[in-house]
């Protein structure tokens, strides 16, 4: 059709971590989901595959952008942040003060690069290395143990790998063990070594898919220069690596993705070395009397920027959630927001710790009720596909329903379906809202009803009657039912991305 059903798979040092929905007849999909993985401090490699999804056989790879560990780091954002919380002490922890680490991160356009199988390498391989200190002749003894978790090369799913070590001109092959992905060879292979200095001698030991007809499939390779091996033993597992890629330009040949990675290193400590801090932070809460503006909270949000607001709010949240004081937190945000504002018409409109707090914690307390009120007419809208457009400049005549031997819908018909249609909907949605006040989470109801009676003291004249009731459905409606009606996957609602139409109806609603 000329199009595709585009989705991303995440990989983190070969081994897929996240799936995106698939955005279905599209050349420019947008997906929009974050993914928040909790990594080994000595990960390699990220890599983002973008497929078509296909229903019939396999999906076709389209290409993929590949980040190093370097490559991210090497970008700072020029963030600071540190996870608040309990945890594990860390080795590198100092005198029980967290440590604050600056983010890196990746926030641009990367042309995609074809997929080369040699390239498409995974699993690790486990080597005891024998370097003699002297001897004449000297003789590395490299003994190849197992492999674990190596890549399928066969169409049974499995490999017959076996492997080669070259060393010094010479080249060494073990068995080869049939039909397996975690090998056991077992096999000592012994290189004399030349006299006098090593230089930039290489042992390198590669793992290979036997085939009998055809060349022999890649599945990873590792090297050591022979100068940094320390005379004796060196025993562990080490992570095959693929063939390096040659430096080619795909620019503009396979498309773009537009990705946004942030790398955070943290150093978390024992729960009880994050006293002090809470307590900084949680004393304004509890003992509102003394002046605002010199408190932990106050000058928090002076210096949060717009970009780290929605985390700094995220954490606030979590926190003052675990000591119970949620609400007395948004009353005091909230108060300090009420303060500053004179217009009643801009109340809660700008993206301030107040706002972001407010939408974080609906979004903790309340995702079950969400799920509750609206899935039942998503899910409807899903399933019914039905044609729903307003905008004549935007309407497909031809896809409205025919009700005549005359040929396609006049605007006017479109655009009354369309509206009856929408109604449709937007009463179930209401009526589901309007019929929930018993589910809704009790937190969100007494946070509310602190909203409306903070609203009510500080625009008491008649004239400022509605805003009491705009305040709150500026957060309950903009910034909680109308997003997941527009994006339902965000919210858990879907496990896909709705097709072009169903998007459009779900705009429409949103709208």
């Amino acid at each position: 059709s000329g199009s595709s059903d585009p989705y991303c798979m995440v990989k983190v040092d070969n081994e897929v971590v996240a799936r995106t929905a698939t955005v279905w007849k599209s050349l420019n999909p947008f997906w929009g989901e974050e993914v928040t993985l909790l990594l080994p401090r000595g990960f390699h490699s990220l890599a983002i595959y973008v497929l078509d999804e296909d229903t019939i056989g396999q999906d076709d790879v389209i290409g993929k952008v590949s980040l190093s560990h370097q490559q991210i780091s090497a970008e700072p954002r020029g963030e600071w942040g540190a996870r608040w919380g309990g945890g594990q002490r860390d080795p590198s922890w100092h005198r029980g003060v967290p440590t604050l680490s600056p983010s890196a991160g990746v926030d641009r356009w990367l042309s995609l690069a074809p997929v080369n199988p040699d390239q498409e390498v995974r699993g690790e391989i486990h080597l005891e290395l024998r370097v003699p200190e002297q001897g004449h002749p000297r003789v590395l003894r490299c003994h190849l143990l197992e492999a674990r978790d190596l890549a399928p090369r066969d169409p049974s799913g499995s490999s017959d790998p076996f492997g080669r070590v070259s060393c010094c001109g010479h080249t060494l092959e073990t068995a080869v063990i049939k039909k397996t992905r975690f090998p056991h060879w077992d096999e000592v292979l012994e290189f004399e070594l030349p006299e006098g200095e090593l230089g930039e001698a290489v042992l390198s030991v590669e793992v290979w898919d036997w085939d009998i007809v055809g060349k022999n499939d890649f599945l990873g390779r590792v090297e050591f220069l022979l100068v940094t091996l320390c005379p004796g033993t060196t025993r562990g597992w080490f992570q095959l690596l693929p063939f390096p890629s040659a430096a080619e330009d795909h620019r503009g040949q396979l498309g773009a993705l537009r990705l946004a990675v942030r790398l955070l290193e943290d150093t978390v400590l024992p729960a009880h070395h994050y006293q002090p801090l809470i307590q900084l932070l949680t004393e304004p809460v509890l003992c509102p009397a003394q002046s605002p503006e010199g408190t932990a909270l106050a000058v928090l949000e002076e210096v949060t920027s717009g970009e780290s607001r929605q985390d700094v709010a995220a954490k606030l949240v979590k926190i003052f959630s675990d000591q119970g004081l949620a609400v007395p937190l948004l009353d005091y945000l909230t108060a300090r927001e009420l303060a500053r504002t004179t217009d009643p018409n801009t109340l809660f409109r700008s993206n301030s710790l107040a706002s972001k707090s407010m939408e974080q914690f609906m979004k903790v307390v309340g995702l079950p009720y969400l799920h509750e009120v609206l899935k039942p007419v998503v899910n409807r809208i899903f399933e019914e596909k039905k044609y729903v457009e307003l905008d004549p400049s935007k309407m497909e005549l031809s896809r409205g329903r025919r009700i005549s031997f005359k040929g396609s819908l006049l605007e006017a018909q479109v655009q009354e379906s369309s509206l009856e249609l929408l109604k449709g909907y937007l009463g179930d949605i209401i009526d589901a809202i309007v019929g929930s006040v018993d589910t809704c989470p009790l937190p969100m109801r007494v946070a509310f009803k602190q909203l409306r009676r903070q609203v009510e003291e500080r625009f008491p004249l008649a004239q400022h009657e509605e805003v009491r009731y705009f305040s709150i459905s500026g957060f309950l409606f903009l910034r909680f039912f109308v997003p997941a009606v527009l994006t339902p996957k965000l919210f858990r609602l879907r496990e896909q991305h709705a097709e072009p139409c169903t998007g459009r109806t779900l705009l429409l609603l949103a709208k």
